[in-house]
């Protein structure tokens, strides 16, 4: 009898746990779906396209992933050395600078409070926020255009 009750209590229990919505972990999404706050990507959205981005592996992606969990991002950007889409996040994330020699796709932290769209090679001292994987110069370009842009940073797709 004992032992009836204790497994009755620990059945109760974890029905009770997972009915009550643990969310442990997640999120809820403007649609209703649930996302993980572990996340390993967010969406770049410009000219009508939207690519996938992996985030980086440091404190700076992960500042920038709590910024896009408040709601998206979107910013003006505009071309810069023929090589890179640069704008103003309106705020500062914590810097991991390094070394970098950009290409194609990579999303990049400059000086803590820009943030760039390489499309283009480029060698300097940078924090990588993340990368748009698999990407050309030509596809990223036909969605950048050569003028200002507005570019809209999230983590659920458009």
């Amino acid at each position: 009898m004992k032992k009836n009750i204790v497994l009755f209590t620990i059945c109760f229990g974890l029905f009770s746990f997972l009915a009550c919505g643990n969310t442990a972990g997640f999120q809820t999404n403007q649609t209703g779906e649930e996302t993980t706050m572990n996340q390993k990507y967010f969406y770049v959205t410009a000219g009508g396209q939207t690519f996938q981005a992996d985030f980086a592996g440091n404190s700076s992606a992960e500042a920038f992933k709590a910024l896009l969990a408040k709601g998206n991002l979107t910013i003006t950007m505009s071309d810069y050395g023929n090589f890179e889409k640069v704008g103003n996040l309106g705020t500062t994330l914590p810097r991991n600078d390094t070394r970098i020699t950009t290409s194609p796709g990579d999303i990049i932290l400059y000086q803590g409070s820009s943030i760039t769209i390489y499309y283009d090679t480029n060698t300097w001292i940078f924090t990588r926020l993340g990368k748009i994987n698999g990407v050309t110069r030509e596809e990223l370009l036909s969605a950048l255009g050569k003028d200002s842009v507005q570019v809209i940073f999230s983590l659920e797709r458009p």
